[in-house]
């Protein structure tokens, strides 16, 4: 599975938690979710330095305008992109067999490092109580 079928495939079982995730499937939405998180908060950050280096005020009213604009954008984008990544996240689990509630491991402090050693596994070959192995 390239990159663009794996973003086609996350998008099209959007918010599916059932069944199972081949590696190249969860890795390359993985990419691309981070790619356009970091496209999407580099300009909010030009905007906040060009703000924090504004001359008596000048033009703050509009970066101010501008930065509430992007914000709402990048919060409306995150939105957007973690339900397909918690899908793709929980499917990858299914994958050896494991429950998608593992997921809750981000919110451990070190988890999201077992969350990556875990999603890094390989599945199990053939079918589980998820359902048949993914396609490669």
């Amino acid at each position: 599975m390239g990159f663009g079928q794996a973003v086609r495939t996350c998008f099209g079982k959007y918010a599916d938690f059932s069944g199972r995730a081949a590696r190249p499937e969860f890795w390359w939405f993985f990419l691309f979710s981070t790619l356009v998180s970091l496209v999407a908060t580099i300009p909010f950050y030009v905007l906040i330095g060009l703000l924090a280096a504004s001359e008596n005020g000048a033009g703050t009213g509009v970066l101010t305008v501008l930065i509430i604009v992007w914000t709402i954008i990048v919060v409306l984008l995150s939105i957007g992109l973690i339900i397909p990544l918690l899908a793709v996240g929980a499917r990858r689990l299914h994958d050896y067999g494991q429950t998608a509630w593992l997921l809750l491991l981000y919110f451990i402090p070190c988890g999201n490092i077992a969350l990556i050693v875990l999603w890094a596994l390989d599945g199990t070959p053939g079918d589980n109580p998820y359902g048949p192995r993914p396609l490669q």
